[in-house]
């Protein structure tokens, strides 16, 4: 059997090894108009910001190594111009020598990838405009650093990478201002996480542009000019506006592609065509939490379907499970995490869901080198299935999403997260881990009657609510939401006469904990109708801060 691969990044060498390592028997090519294989796409940031990584560290194996290592033919600089399906055979260019010849497969395997947006700009053509996609590309803005020591820099995009390039821009000396034309960074977060990161670019120093879009870029590169008319001064542009999959090869053929243009696969990554197989970022794949096609473009994601399609192609039984929609990242040292589906998306899907904000420690607080980490759980009423989790934080927000998202794998009710027995000891955790907290807090507003108020949501009803606020007069004077009433929590007790049992309150402290404790003795007390404010005034300053 003769197995032809398009494309040798992540997806497209993933499938030719477990091909090999399943059977000798069968011929492996795979074709890639780039000159690198096998890369690591994720760490191009650090490529360029940090000195010490080497080219060779992004780039450790080339096609010698896979002729050696697995007998199979990689052949760079090649490009397949065309697939006609109905024969089984490609027409390929020889991109050194401009030869086009044609090859025949008996299993296809299209790992194309994807590659970045380039915004409809005038002048964004421009040798001072720099896309980061690929290896090369990093090559390019590392010289283009080098050799003319850039002082500014405009990034075009505040998602992923564009948060990333901001730190390692800055790395090398580089003030930076990232225009996004959303309304916070990181869209596919909820405002009220994303204000934290906002907050923290600011203050190490980045101008942040959002809600505006670049409308012209003029002086060869050097001046932007935004929709709203601002004119900023630069010596460098990074474009980081996102990816689109490559998927131009089989457009017409009837292969079904998705609404974001990504070709769809089963669970076998087979697609509409038989025969032909899809891996990687030209893919959508189906989410685990809504059951619909999504596109989140990652290696660690592309590695896995590739396995999964050189398995099968080869007679073995993996399947595909989908994804979460898992995604990490680090700037200016806060760490950046999400997995499965935001508030806003859970609202316009019709769900009935409950949201909490936690905010607590990541490991004992007494120790030097702890740190805040803030969690936003978004959980379905009826299933308590956990359906979204982002978290920010300066450490610990890796080990927290991987367990939200193998709860959330294994069918984990978010009651059943208090009962994880999850590694404790001070230097690594708190006696009730963050996550253990947070499936507290859902708990007890979903079964035990303590009910919570986001900020969004009092912010948006506050005629509804008389405010208690249970923490010190020293804080309260400090700033207090507008309204509230004064209480502190060891007086509240004494002071309840004050207050009418039929009225609807919150209590709150700082970030939340003595609220729920409040609430328990206006609960106990005979009141009706009291909530705690998730998150405390912590969240609700942020939150108040994007709502003004």
């Amino acid at each position: 059997m003769r197995i032809v691969i398009i494309g040798s990044v992540a997806g497209g060498t993933s499938a030719a090894a477990k091909a090999r390592r399943n059977s000798e028997e069968n011929e492996i090519v795979i074709y890639d108009m780039d000159s690198d294989i096998s890369y690591s796409g994720c760490g191009l940031p650090y490529y360029i910001g940090e000195d010490y990584i080497t080219r060779e560290d992004l780039t450790p194996r080339n096609a010698a190594w896979f002729k050696k290592r697995f007998n199979i033919d990689i052949f760079t600089g090649h490009r397949v111009n065309s697939i006609y399906f109905t024969g089984k055979t490609l027409k390929v260019l020889n991109l050194a020598t401009g030869e086009e010849f044609t090859d025949s497969y008996d299993r296809l395997v299209i790992a194309t990838g994807a590659s970045p947006v380039m915004p409809d700009i005038s002048g964004i053509e421009s040798s001072y405009v720099f896309p980061v996609r690929n290896v090369r590309n990093a090559d390019s803005i590392k010289k283009f650093i080098s050799g003319s020591r850039p002082d500014k820099a405009v990034i075009i995009g505040g998602g992923f990478i564009g948060l990333e390039m901001a730190e390692n821009l800055s790395l090398q000396g580089i003030s930076v201002t990232i225009i996004e034309s959303g309304h916070h960074v990181m869209p596919s977060m909820d405002s009220d996480m994303a204000v934290y990161i906002e907050e923290h670019l600011n203050k190490n120093g980045v101008n942040l542009i959002t809600g505006d879009t670049v409308k012209e870029i003029t002086g060869s590169g050097t001046r932007v000019i935004t929709g709203s008319g601002s004119v900023i001064e630069t010596e460098m542009i990074i474009v980081a506006a996102g990816v689109r999959p490559n998927t131009e090869l089989v457009k017409g053929s009837g292969m079904t592609t998705g609404t974001h243009g990504g070709i769809i696969v089963d669970d076998k990554m087979e697609t509409s065509i038989p025969g032909v197989y899809a891996v990687g970022d030209c893919c959508e794949v189906k989410s685990t939490v809504t059951g619909e096609y999504i596109y989140r473009p990652l290696g660690s994601t592309a590695n896995k379907m590739g396995r999964i399609a050189g398995d099968v192609i080869t007679g073995g039984s993996l399947s595909f499970r989908g994804v979460a929609g898992t995604g990490i990242f680090r700037t200016f040292g806060l760490g950046v995490a999400q997995t499965g589906i935001s508030e806003k998306e859970a609202a316009e899907a019709g769900i009935d869901y409950i949201a909490s904000h936690n905010i607590k420690e990541n490991i004992s607080k007494y120790l030097k080198e702890s740190s805040e980490l803030v969690i936003k759980c978004i959980v379905e009423r009826s299933s308590e299935r956990i359906l979204g989790v982002q978290i920010v934080g300066k450490d610990g927000v890796d080990k927290r999403i991987d367990v939200f998202v193998s709860a959330m794998t294994f069918g984990a009710k978010v009651s059943d997260l208090f009962h994880l027995d999850l590694a404790y000891a001070p230097p690594f955790a708190t006696t009730k881990d963050p996550v253990m907290y947070s499936g507290m807090i859902l708990d007890n507003a979903l079964h035990r009657g303590r009910r919570l108020v986001t900020a969004g949501e009092l912010i948006a009803h506050r005629e509804l609510y008389t405010v208690i606020d249970v923490r010190s007069k020293t804080d309260y004077d400090k700033g207090h939401i507008e309204g509230a009433i004064s209480i502190p929590h060891e007086e509240l007790k004494e002071r309840l006469g004050e207050l009418d049992k039929n009225s609807k309150y919150v209590t709150h402290c700082n970030k939340g904990t003595t609220g729920n404790a409040a609430q328990n003795l206006l609960l106990n007390s005979g009141f009706s109708e009291v909530y705690n404010l998730s998150g405390g005034y912590s969240q609700y300053r942020v939150t108040k801060s994007i709502k003004d």
